[in-house]
């Protein structure tokens, strides 16, 4: 290309890098040699020279599981605006393949990485073994140091049962996952936070087991054998609340009229498609992901920031509390 436009190879790389020290004919000149010869910069290369390749490392846990999808598309999404291109290593919960991932994106020069998990929970942090910025996606790091993004898993659950209040229901009773999971402490906290705000009492005992359907309909017969006053149940997560439908139909009550029910994560296959529609509480984890680049992006400018971010939840109402 130099030879064709007629000048030296530094000016021609100073030509195609767009440098204010080439004469505009000459940038011409050099611009159109590089069209009649097809010319495509080596991205890696100008990267290498300006200190930033403009690809950053992501991290997951769990490629084929509920969370780190949407939070991938929506950090795809946000880096493709930026011309940036991602690199996504599935480590697949493998310490040793982990470090691997660590190893191999580091040598490709990353400007920064994005650590997904999968649980909205505790996780080790990473950055005292990275050279560049990162920022973990919901998770929590150890390090109170590092930037953490996460669910609002409280606001969740209070925009669930406020809502039941408001249709006049006063037997609300909660049935969820493990307790040694956070995000199941932290929404039951918040059920017995809002029902004492309103001077009820729950409905029976918070009911804690798999986040299985399996789970939905064996505690929707328990509750109802020790608790038949209920009238609403807020489940901790959609495949419970299906399963807790299943039950239901089983025993005859009849949802909304009944018992209205509440899911959490508006996750299609079990909220949408149940019968009926399951209301829910949709995580905004695509929001998630667009965040977590935004804060990402402004570490790489010099303003790194710290600590736990939650991020706002939102009701989906559908034909289960309608």
């Amino acid at each position: 290309m130099a030879r064709l436009a007629g000048v030296s190879i530094a000016t021609a790389s100073k030509a195609i890098n767009d440098r204010g020290e080439v004469a505009v004919t000459t940038r011409a000149r050099v611009l159109r040699a590089a069209a009649e010869l097809s010319f495509q910069p080596n991205v890696f290369a100008q990267g290498l020279v300006a200190g930033r390749t403009r690809a950053i490392g992501l991290l997951t846990d769990e490629l084929d599981g509920r969370f780190a999808v949407p939070i991938l598309l929506g950090a795809e999404n946000a880096l493709s605006d930026q011309e940036m291109s991602v690199l996504l290593c599935d480590t697949r919960g493998d310490a040793i393949r982990r470090n691997h991932y660590i190893r191999t994106l580091l040598a490709r020069q990353v400007d920064g990485f994005i650590v997904v998990g999968d649980s909205n929970d505790v996780r080790a942090s990473l950055t005292t073994d990275l050279p560049v910025p990162a920022v973990y996606a919901y998770c929590r790091s150890t390090n109170p140091a590092d930037l953490s993004l996460v669910s609002d898993d409280e606001g969740g659950a209070h925009l669930a049962v406020e809502h039941l209040i408001a249709l006049h229901r006063r037997h609300i009773a909660h049935i969820t996952g493990p307790q040694s999971h956070r995000t199941a402490r932290d929404r039951a906290a918040a059920v017995h936070s809002v029902l004492a705000a309103h001077d009820l009492a729950p409905a029976g005992q918070v009911l804690h087991g798999e986040w299985s359907q399996r789970w939905g309909r064996q505690a929707a017969r328990l509750l109802l054998a020790t608790a038949p006053e209920t009238d609403a149940i807020f489940c901790g997560n959609d495949q419970i609340a299906s399963g807790v439908v299943q039950a239901l139909a089983a025993l005859g009550r009849r949802v909304p009229d009944d018992i209205a029910i509440v899911g959490y994560g508006n996750w299609d296959i079990f909220a949408a498609d149940c019968s009926p529609p399951l209301t829910t509480v949709d995580l905004n984890l695509e929001q998630l992901g667009t965040s977590a680049v935004a804060h990402l992006f402004s570490a790489l400018a010099g303003a790194p920031a710290s600590g736990v971010v939650r991020q706002p939840c939102r009701l989906v109402v559908r034909e289960s509390t309608a």
